[in-house]
């Protein structure tokens, strides 16, 4: 058997057909262009690419894009600061603080100055918690775990009752993951490095999320036949033979595991083009919110 590849490039670029059409609605009927504000703090290469594909995103689909960014040393008291005056910024419908921050910030903190009502990430505290609550529904969900579950019901996935395993206990993927399938009355398992007999925690998935950033840790025979598999890794081998002399595989062995599973996310082209797509509609929704209070 091999498995059906999930081609979350593909989604993505539907979704972001879709959210053109809402945007250019927006504006049609409301005069509101939808916002996004990007804090990046620090000269760390890997944010800087990802703080540009995300404003590259958001010009793609008619978002109004604002870079701000401060240096490596910039105070609490600065970057807090700076949150504040985008909280009352009303061209601003979305504040992204461009994770990880320098070592001396306080990120809680600064992730706590956000306004909830402008939290695309998903990370603000109220948000977590109504996501972790039965019968409450954050006001946004964050982008990668999001991602992960839209891939999973272009997957054709049934939750209710389903077996599913998270592999990792971050709190920007695996936990959020795990939320987000217990809404859906999935069993969920959340591993982590001391779980015990893990292949084995593994082989009982019908969902398999894989979100530890370790290069194929995940092997073949630790898949259930027919489980889906999403694999939410990135992580550099080095490759000779490649162009860039290394290449991108997943957390999760891809040529092992798609001859045993019923569906599987390919790295790169599964779910990291998908959190940029999730990013920008959390972005429309924030600037629904702020119409929806000026009616």
């Amino acid at each position: 058997m091999t498995a059906a590849i999930i081609d979350g490039a593909a989604v993505a670029a539907r979704l972001r057909s879709e959210i053109t059409r809402e945007v250019e609605q927006m504006v049609a009927a409301h005069g509101v262009r939808p916002g996004l504000a990007t804090v990046l703090v620090g000269d760390n290469p890997a944010s800087q690419t990802y703080v540009r594909m995300k404003r590259k995103a958001c010009e793609e689909v008619g978002i109004q894009s604002f870079g701000h960014e401060l240096p490596a040393d910039a105070s609490q008291e600065e970057v807090e600061g700076l949150v504040r005056s985008l909280n009352a910024d009303p061209a601003i419908h979305g504040i992204l603080v461009q994770l990880p921050l320098p070592g001396h910030l306080n990120e809680e903190a600064i992730l706590n100055a956000i306004s909830i009502e402008k939290d695309v990430d998903g990370f603000h505290p109220v948000n977590i918690g109504r996501l972790a609550m039965k019968g409450r529904e954050p006001l946004f969900i964050p982008c990668t775990p999001h991602g992960v579950i839209v891939l999973l019901e272009e997957a054709g996935a049934k939750f209710e009752g389903a077996n599913a395993v998270v592999l990792g206990r971050s709190n920007i993927v695996g936990m959020p993951a795990a939320m987000l399938l217990v809404h859906r009355n999935a069993t969920v398992t959340i591993c982590h490095s001391r779980t015990k007999d893990l292949p084995e925690v593994c082989r009982r998935a019908d969902i398999l999320v894989a979100a530890v950033g370790r290069a194929e840790m995940v092997r073949g025979d630790w898949i259930k036949p027919g489980a889906i598999v999403i694999d939410v890794g990135t992580n550099r081998v080095d490759d000779p033979a490649a162009k860039r002399g290394y290449r991108l595989v997943g957390d999760v062995a891809f040529d092992e595991a798609k001859e045993v599973a019923g569906a599987i996310t390919p790295v790169p082209g599964g779910v990291g083009p998908m959190t940029i797509a999730m990013l920008l509609k959390n972005t429309l929704r924030g600037a629904e919110l702020a119409v929806s209070q000026l009616a």
